[in-house]
Parts: C-alpha cells; structure tokens; sequence
C-alpha cells in the first residue's frame, strides 16, 4: 500500500513577489520554480550540481535548486532568470551583454550562467577575467568555449560602473 507524502505549505519572494504553494518535503526548489510557479527559465541539466543550469540567487547567494529542497527556502528571497530584466521589462546589463558580445549559442546554459554572474558583479563589481572565470567556474557551457561569455560580464560590469567596455588586445 502506497502512502501519500504529507505535503508542507511553503512561502518566499521570487523576483520580489510573494508566492506560495503547498510541496511535498522531497520537492526540489527547480521543481517548485518551474511546475508550481510557472517560471520555465530556471533549467534542469544535470540534476547533481555539476552544470549549473537551474542556478538561482538565494537569500544573497548562488545556489543550484535542483539539490536544494523548496521546504529549506521557505521563508527565503530567491531572484531567478525572469527577475535579472530591469523594472520596465528592458534587458539589464548582463542580457544585453550576452546579446552584444555573443555570449550565448544554444542558450541551455545561459539563464545560470546570467543568474550566477548577477550575484558576482553584486560581490565585485569590477572583477578581473580570471575572477570572471573563477566566479563562473561552477557553471558549464558545452558552447561558447567561455570567451564571449566572460566578455558579456565583463561589458555589464563597464554599463554598470559606468565606463566604457574595451576588449583586451589580443
């Protein structure tokens, strides 16, 4: 005889508007993102933590969701893909740095890879390339060979600062 899972109501902010579901204690965060909430950006690739694809900003942090339960983030302020645009629905600075410097190719990747550079440019604002690269390290892509990729970071870290992007001479 199957028993049923005692499901768990669950409350937090996503992309600043208060949500809530009811979750059985095994339901990973991706899940809850995706199936209860609707918000398809946040991708599921590997499901062990290696990829980085379902990356979302927690309370202040990058965590993958796929190994993170939705009953651990409750009561917790998660930003995912759809909450990175600006208020009026424009690219912010890291889309339209993907968009400009071709940092993406088939896009699997790219709603963690922009999520996870969000919370690095909000820890350095000014990072280097190899602090770029280390910052991303736990974000695969199968693509780009990371070059645009670091490049697209670092053009939203200029828009951001407020100076002009110049690519290093090569």
């Amino acid at each position: 005889m199957a028993t049923q899972a005692k499901k768990t109501q669950v409350s937090m902010k996503v992309n600043g508007v208060e949500v809530e579901g009811l979750v059985e204690p095994r339901t990973l965060l991706v899940h809850f993102i995706r199936e209860n909430l609707q918000l398809t950006g946040t991708h599921i690739g590997c499901e062990t933590t290696h990829c980085g694809a379902c990356t979302v900003d927690l309370d202040g942090r990058s965590v993958k969701s796929c190994t993170v339960f939705a009953v651990q983030a409750d009561g917790s302020e998660i930003i995912t893909i759809e909450g990175i645009a600006n208020a009026d629905g424009t690219l912010s600075a890291l889309q339209e740095g993907f968009r400009m410097m071709h940092g993406l190719q088939c896009g699997f990747c790219t709603p963690g890879m922009i999520t996870r550079a969000h919370r690095l440019l909000q820890e350095n604002p000014n990072p280097s390339e190899e602090e770029i690269r280390f910052g991303i390290a736990g974000n695969l892509c199968r693509c780009t060979g990371y070059q645009n990729i670091v490049k697209a970071i670092q053009y939203a870290a200029a828009k951001i600062n407020g100076t002009e992007y110049q690519e290093a001479a090569e």
